[in-house]
């Protein structure tokens, strides 16, 4: 068992992907078919969404929106066929910040389009090859791309949200609580567009590193270039909780069974609620971490979506 652990972490350290001349270095110790086998003992009704081939969406794959030298960084463009300006939804994948991959968003992106949307899953660099905040720099640089391209798209540029699970949701929210923050954005914006969005969709996304609901430790540390003890101010500056203000957009929240990835939500409503910010709360009951990739939750998440989206970008 040792050898085979060992050579698994040996694996993760040496993996990597040849793109051009670029070596990117690769964690595969997330990937849907690893949770699947994970939960079905305790969930035996549990089955993989597959990504569905929707008639009324357009399909765009390897966009690339941002290059460091060598280093290309992709989106997927999955958009609702018609030609009326619509919201979009950009989507950021789950993974501990380290690991996981865009595809894991595709069935929520296709489906989510499929009722008059234009999603976007994105690529971004994880802890193994940037520590925060690169990849917060990334996804606001994405947004910043999707506005400049709206026509290609059929984007209503005022109407956007960000929509993360998992590590992905912490991610989301505090790119949603950072709006026109300067510190959370690169110096260079050569797209002359704001990242700002109008909507947060938060999936078992903490909201608090370091709150006594919180869990988060030595994962965590890697994305955020230490431990707590080391470097206190980021894990706090890293947390949407401490950036929630009055100009917080809404945002939903939707939960699984397991406390410790809600860590600073009720806290941070109590702020919403303050300055009368509109936020939901729904949960899925008995339902693994990672509800969102499986059957029989992944049909009422994108109820829960949509019924959002509908009630604060439409």
């Amino acid at each position: 068992m040792k050898t085979k652990k060992g050579f698994f972490i040996v694996f993760i350290l040496v993996s990597s992907i040849i793109f051009s001349q670029e070596i990117i270095p690769v964690d595969t110790s997330y990937t849907v078919h690893r949770s699947f086998e994970k939960y079905k003992k305790n969930f035996p009704q549990i089955e993989i969404v597959n990504p569905q081939l929707c008639q009324n969406v357009i399909k765009k794959r390897e966009i690339i929106y941002k290059e460091i030298g060598e280093r290309k960084l992709h989106l997927d463009a999955f958009y609702n066929k018609s030609e009326q300006l619509k919201p979009a939804v950009i989507l950021v994948h789950g993974g501990g910040w380290k690991s996981g991959n865009k595809s894991h968003m595709e069935p929520l992106a296709q489906k989510i389009a499929s009722k008059g949307y234009a999603c976007f899953t994105v690529e971004y660099r994880l802890s193994i090859e940037a520590i925060f905040p690169e990849g917060i720099y990334d996804i606001k640089r994405a947004i910043q791309f999707i506005k400049a391209n709206a026509s290609e798209f059929y984007i209503d540029t005022k109407k956007v949200a960000v929509l993360g699970c998992s590590s992905g949701g912490q991610m989301a929210a505090l790119i949603g609580t950072t709006n026109n923050n300067s510190v959370f954005e690169e110096t260079e914006n050569s797209y002359n567009q704001s990242s700002a969005v109008q909507a947060i969709i938060d999936l078992d996304g903490v909201l608090a590193f370091k709150h006594p609901e919180s869990k988060e430790d030595v994962v965590a540390g890697l994305w955020l270039g230490g431990s707590y003890e080391e470097i206190p101010e980021i894990w706090k500056d890293a947390s949407a909780l401490t950036h929630t203000n009055e100009n917080t957009p809404p945002i939903l929240f939707i939960g699984s069974q397991y406390p410790r990835f809600l860590a600073g939500r009720d806290d941070m409503i109590k702020i919403l609620d303050q300055y009368g910010i509109y936020s939901q709360v729904e949960s899925i009951e008995k339902s693994p971490h990672t509800f969102w990739l499986f059957h029989p939750w992944f049909d009422k998440t994108v109820e829960y979506i949509t019924n959002f989206l509908s009630k604060t970008l439409n």
